[in-house]
């Protein structure tokens, strides 16, 4: 580790767990939004099916609106093999103080449901209302299905990749806004082996268009 990074990250373990842990009555939490008007059509993806979450899933998530659904074009395609699927999963938490649940990472998520990362880094995505940057990941699972992962978390002034950088930025953003809301934001395209270029400009494809809509959506 960095040497600076020793005095850097428990400083901003500090000041996380004062703010987050002030007083409920000093925050003031945006009303729960109804995302599932999320539309069923989004360019040229139409909505092919709206995933159940476990219970016992849910329970661990601890968000307090979220949904999973799977978009298809079936315009997209190589060699004949279609690659139009995506998978939209949205998590939105009212609050993180007071010992409130955060979002998972899927850094931890994907590993623990038996998913194996053949590559990670960051990319920008272009939308209508500006560039985002988004984690994507490379993943095979253990029956060996392949995809392309990207991931953000959006707050009500940003959209951010790094989980550290979530936890900096909620630290300036609770004391001006006294509201702590974020939401986890993951793209999930299916894959062969060798497609993975073209699965990850498709996953920003359908990732640029998904943006601004969830900027309406979610409390600003």
């Amino acid at each position: 580790m960095h040497k600076g990074a020793r005095f850097v990250l428990p400083a901003v373990f500090l000041a996380q767990n004062l703010i987050v842990n002030l007083p409920v009555t000093a925050e003031h939490p945006p009303s729960v939004p109804e995302i599932s008007v999320f539309p069923a059509v989004i360019g040229n993806w139409n909505l092919l099916a709206e995933e159940k979450i476990d219970p016992a899933v849910e329970g661990q998530l601890g968000a307090d609106r979220f949904f999973s659904r799977t978009y298809r074009n079936p315009s997209l395609s190589i060699g004949g093999q279609s690659v139009g699927l995506a998978n939209l999963f949205v998590a939105w938490f009212q609050s993180q103080r007071g010992g409130r649940t955060q979002p998972h990472s899927p850094k931890v998520c994907l590993p623990g449901a038996g998913w194996t990362a053949d590559e990670s880094g960051q990319i920008d995505i272009p939308t209508p209302s500006g560039t985002i940057p988004a984690n994507r990941y490379v993943v095979t699972s253990n029956q060996g299905q392949h995809a392309v992962v990207l991931y953000w978390y959006q707050t009500p002034r940003r959209a951010l990749a790094g989980e550290w950088e979530s936890k900096f930025w909620l630290i300036p953003d609770a004391i001006r806004d006294h509201r702590t809301d974020t939401a986890l934001v993951r793209v999930v395209i299916w894959a062969a082996k060798g497609q993975e270029a073209e699965a990850t400009r498709t996953g920003a494809a359908f990732a640029s268009i998904s943006y601004p809509i969830l900027r309406e959506i979610l409390p600003r």
